[in-house]
């Protein structure tokens, strides 16, 4: 038991956040990277749109809201996540 306490009590908002914002920002950048190269039939672009709000496809203001609110969904997800996980393993 002390085991899982301690492991619960090791995961951190901190390093979850920027863990997964990196890992967002990342496949965001893959995904513009991809959508560069590929064809427009199979360009990733439109998945992204409803996702990030104001995200323009070939714009740089566009370009620079989805870096900024893919890295900002990282952080949400660690927000929610982190304390909801801790809550379960202690209820364990």
């Amino acid at each position: 038991m002390n085991e899982l306490n301690s492991t619960t009590n090791t995961l951190r908002i901190g390093p979850v956040g920027n863990s997964v914002s990196l890992f967002l920002l990342i496949s965001y950048l893959l995904c513009i990277g991809f959508g560069l190269i590929a064809p427009e039939q199979i360009s990733m672009h439109e998945a992204w749109a409803p996702l990030l709000p104001g995200f323009e496809w070939l714009t740089w203001s566009g370009f620079l809201i989805g870096l900024i609110e893919s890295y900002l969904y990282g952080w949400y997800f660690a927000i929610v996540f982190v304390p909801l996980y801790r809550w379960f393993a202690k209820v364990r």
